[in-house]
């Protein structure tokens, strides 16, 4: 079962968007998503135009050469790792183009919705596109840090530890890191705390393959460790320290207009897994966002938590929100062997077994199961299925 599908009828001027979060993705290895095929419809050509030069007018100011983003998407040709600067102009073009088609071609204000977050590069166009900063403005910030953090993935490897079994405790992750670390043949440490049994990290050299060999005696825990052999620009870890990448990003941040109003809507950070952002903390929050991972479980309880109905995922064929809801969402459905909420017995859920990450959370965390009912829209998917004739 699949709850990751465009709603066409799930969006009007009518709709209540309280109970409504926007996710806004970040950079990945692909990331034209539908694009081309937005920039085919008329009454979408403009605004798509507009904010794809605009963007890439500022790349190549901070890049001090000639950028055209245009050209990228009509030729379907995505951007490797060393377009990193392109990739990034891209996607925040696309999140800010996005909204604006919801808001002036179908009269859908997106300030009326509960709150907003983003996974990595996403949070910071969240934060601008809610008020907090000019969204031009603050796409300089990664943009100049670009070139130092795709010199650091030369020899970065990201691997991918999960359990089928109990839960992997953060702090004994952490402490296996850091040992590593210690050893001075690179650093390792994890970027994303993606579920309770499932994060990312991403390492130095062969330190992923040095944590690989010792985790079994290390982690009391039935883990395994699987490397992907793409590079990783290792953002929301330590190693951007060794460019002084943290620091030079906050003084960049220090004269930013902007940053003395609460976001509208609010913003729930991955750096914090909480609403954090407020009339001044801005700042403080984002320096943590460059070197510290993200937390996107957090953020997911937190929507089940209040009550989110409705997810909105901005940008570019959306990846890992969309993906990490729709695992959780299985995993339910399959634990608790059912298709309907009337299921969701006590008995039901006290007798999970397979995933004892899961059931050890559950029915104490009863919010879970709301997981497979909640709507994601892909917003890209919808605006076509919705584009005016």
């Amino acid at each position: 079962m699949s709850n990751i599908k465009p709603k066409i009828m799930a969006l009007s001027q009518r709709v209540d968007l309280s109970n409504t979060a926007l996710a806004f993705r970040g950079y990945s290895a692909t990331n034209l998503g539908r694009t081309a095929e937005l920039l085919a419809v008329d009454a979408y050509r403009g605004i798509l135009t507009e904010e794809l030069k605009r963007y890439a007018d500022i790349c190549a100011e901070m890049l001090g050469e000639p950028v055209d983003l245009l050209e990228r998407i009509n030729s379907a040709n995505e951007f490797g790792v060393d377009h990193y600067s392109e990739s990034i102009a891209l996607i925040a073009a696309v999140e800010v183009a996005h909204l604006r088609l919801l808001r002036e071609v179908h009269n859908i204000d997106i300030a009326r919705v509960g709150l907003s977050f983003g996974y990595s590069l996403g949070e910071l166009v969240s934060v601008s596109c809610a008020g907090v900063f000019d969204p031009a403005d603050m796409i300089r910030v990664p943009l100049a840090m670009a070139a130092d953090s795709v010199a650091l993935s030369a020899d970065v490897t990201m691997g991918v530890l999960f359990s089928r079994g109990p839960k992997i405790n953060q702090i004994d992750v952490e402490r296996l890191c850091h040992q590593i670390t210690s050893e001075g043949a690179g650093t390792i440490a994890i970027s994303a705390m993606l579920s309770p049994n499932t994060y990312l990290l991403l390492g130095q050299r062969d330190t992923t393959t040095r944590f690989k060999e010792v985790m079994r005696e290390l982690l009391p825990y039935r883990a395994q460790l699987r490397t992907n052999d793409l590079r990783w620009p290792p953002l929301h870890t330590p190693i951007v320290r060794q460019r002084q990448i943290p620091d030079r990003a906050a003084v960049m941040m220090e004269t930013l207009a902007g940053g003395f109003l609460p976001p509208n809507p609010p913003v729930l950070s991955l750096v914090t897994g909480k609403l954090s952002y407020n009339d001044h903390s801005a700042r403080e929050i984002l320096r943590q966002w460059i070197d510290q991972p993200q937390r996107l479980w957090d953020a997911i309880d937190y929507c089940l938590a209040i009550g989110i109905e409705r997810v909105i995922h901005v940008g570019p064929e959306p990846n890992v929100i969309p993906a990490t809801f729709h695992r959780l969402s299985e995993n339910i459905l399959e634990q608790t062997n059912c298709n309907s909420l009337s299921c969701y017995s006590l008995k039901a859920v006290t007798q999970l077994a397979r995933r004892p990450w899961l059931s050890g959370m559950l029915p104490g965390r009863a919010n879970l199961l709301r997981a497979p009912y909640v709507e994601h829209i892909i917003l890209e998917d919808w605006l076509i299925e919705n584009s005016p004739q």
